[in-house]
């Protein structure tokens, strides 16, 4: 068994959100800095700027896992991840269908940057991204199931955009296979007030929109991968992720 420290949730500067400095690059810079092995690109409601991440993590030793911050239509934000990146760019496309197009001020929300694996700007998206779209709580995990992927509820902890602090609760229904928390400190009181979560692995990540709030070397998951190649290690994490 070997510790694999990851970060699992963290926005490049497509997130209008994001900041501008939150290049593919710099990202993956940063996680060799913090000496990361595993990290995932979650961006609001897009996959867009996965395959560069992709090419800069590995350049950069680092295994990488494209994702995405989905926002349902009850405005709670889950984690989707997914094993393969062409995976996540058909759930992309499927998840920007089902968008509710609202024009992006610049100027308030912030830039919408897509990049390619030399950090330049390609391309951008006109309408925001962080707004609710009409994928609701409950279809969510069987959609992106459908897509090979896993999702499960971000941030827990928090009130915004928490499904605990939407719902009251941490559902039975819909199904999911695991729980992210902000702060690891929280983790046991969760789990005694909702013990639905006791059962299930806890993932701690960053919601990084800084480079500087990108984890270190804090969270990690104990892996049996024979052999470590970045195929072997997402697939072992994904299986923890779903609880096997």
């Amino acid at each position: 068994m070997k510790k694999y420290y990851y970060d699992l949730h963290i926005h490049s500067c497509l997130s209008p959100c994001g900041d501008d400095d939150m290049t593919p690059n710099n990202i993956a810079g940063m996680g060799v800095v913090a000496k990361l092995d595993v990290m995932a690109l979650t961006d609001h409601n897009t996959c867009l700027n996965c395959p560069a991440f992709f090419k800069t993590a590995q350049a950069n030793g680092i295994v990488p896992v494209a994702g995405m911050e989905l926002t349902t239509a009850e405005d709670i934000h889950l984690v989707c991840l997914f094993e393969h990146l062409e995976d996540a760019l058909k759930f992309s496309e499927e998840v920007n269908r089902r968008r509710i197009p609202f024009k992006n001020r610049v100027d308030i929300f912030g830039q919408q940057m897509i990049m390619n694996e030399d950090d330049e700007v390609i391309g951008t998206d006109e309408y925001l991204l962080s707004n609710a779209t009409q994928i609701t709580v409950d279809e969510a995990p069987q959609l992106v199931e459908t897509f090979g992927g896993i999702c499960y509820p971000a941030h827990i902890d928090r009130e915004a955009n928490g499904i605990v602090s939407t719902l009251g609760v941490f559902p039975q229904e819909p199904y999911f296979p695991c729980a992210e928390f902000h702060d690891s400190e929280k983790i046991a009181e969760y789990k005694e007030r909702f013990p639905i979560i006791s059962d299930k692995p806890v993932v701690v990540s960053s919601d990084a929109h800084y480079l500087w709030d990108i984890s270190g070397r804090l969270n990690c998951f104990e892996l049996d991968v024979d052999e470590e190649t970045p195929e072997n290690i997402r697939k072992k994490f994904f299986e923890r992720l779903k609880n096997l």
